[in-house]
């Protein structure tokens, strides 16, 4: 499927090249790119809700300087990627390209795979599984093949699943390939402390690890705010609090997705914040910690298999570089652990 450039290409039409170099007047060397600057580009596959929220975050926070958006649909494809290319004059300067064809995601520092079957309501994310997997087998080989080197960063559900699926077809080693896992639900649990607390969800330290799903575990030993941790606080305080209390703060956490999905119809905007936010932290060599899904292997006793599961990573340009040695009570490895075996179960189920 032929594609126009975007306004940040050559001028469009027969002659095009001609008018460019009549409007400018050249100066000798200026046209080669500095060696100093580093050019990036994101492949999106999937251009639908999720997608395009990506997609979308990633322009107006200019993440990138190439954006590719691949899918099935030619007709929506060309549409997104058409009404992107009109808003080029309120964004920054970002070639704009898409194709049912992989070949335009050559030379991909990013790839982030967001297709898939939409949750259905009241369906859990590990229902998904079945219909995605012969997805997987189309889209990760090629995009391993036309850009060998690049990090594959895994959105769609269920998302530990499928990044286990994508490291196994893509061949590549687990550091680069990465699942946005739980740094959404991390992201709302935050949220939700905060709102309870009546502080700013910044000033909020909290992890939720696991699965990106119902068995997905929360940190309470970790949480602090402002640098205080929040529990050792109120204990010292002799503040008293309750644990049912905690724990229906978690259940907000684990049903904020199907609510939004009942109200709307499916989620797109939080995603497209959390997965930019680990674009920029990976393209950017930011070195942050964000809690996704990697290969949990020797981590946390999880010995039993090869699994992936969401844990406080640090991430950089060469995609997971650490995980961080949080520390977890009693109960919190245990859930851990068995949150790992809940995925295992069913990952044993496939045949890649």
């Amino acid at each position: 499927m032929a594609m126009h450039k975007s306004s940040s290409g050559s001028a469009l039409g027969p002659g095009g090249l001609d008018l460019t170099q009549a409007f400018f007047k050249s100066i000798m060397n200026a046209a080669a790119s500095s060696p100093t600057k580093r050019h990036n580009k994101i492949s999106v596959v999937g251009a639908g809700n999720v997608g395009m929220a990506i997609a979308q975050t990633i322009l107006t926070q200019d993440l990138t300087d190439e954006l590719v958006l691949v899918d099935a649909i030619p007709d929506k494809l060309r549409g997104e990627m058409l009404d992107l290319q009109h808003a080029a004059a309120f964004l920054p300067r970002t070639r704009i390209q898409a194709s049912t064809d992989y070949s335009v995601t050559l030379g991909s520092d990013l790839c982030i795979v967001t297709a898939g079957a939409r949750q259905i309501n009241g369906e859990s994310r590990l229902n998904l599984l079945q219909r995605n997997v012969t997805l997987f087998q189309k889209i990760i080989p090629p995009l391993a093949r036309y850009s060998p080197d690049t990090i594959l960063l895994i959105v769609s559900n269920p998302v530990d699943v499928l990044t286990y699926v994508a490291w196994k077809l893509s061949g590549f080693p687990s550091n680069r390939v990465i699942g946005s896992g739980t740094n959404l639900d991390s992201s709302r649990f935050r949220f939700l402390i905060a709102d309870h607390l009546d502080v700013n969800a910044q000033d909020v330290q909290a992890f939720i690890v696991g699965e990106h799903g119902d068995s997905s575990v929360a940190l309470w030993s970790s949480i602090s705010v402002g640098g205080v941790p929040v529990l050792s606080f109120l204990e010292k305080q002799e503040i008293a609090y309750e644990k049912e209390m905690l724990e229906n703060i978690h259940k907000e956490v684990i049903q904020g997705a199907y609510e939004v999905i009942n109200l709307k119809g499916y989620t797109s905007w939080a995603i497209g914040y959390s997965v930019a936010n680990l674009a920029r932290t990976i393209l950017r060599d930011q070195r942050r910690v964000h809690p996704v899904s990697v290969l949990a292997k020797g981590f946390y006793g999880i010995d039993d298999g090869e699994v992936f599961l969401s844990l406080p990573a640090q991430l950089g340009r060469g995609g997971v570089l650490g995980v961080t040695n949080v520390h977890l009570t009693e109960e919190e490895t245990q859930r851990l652990r068995d949150s790992a075996k809940t995925i295992l179960q069913v990952q044993n189920q496939l045949v890649i």
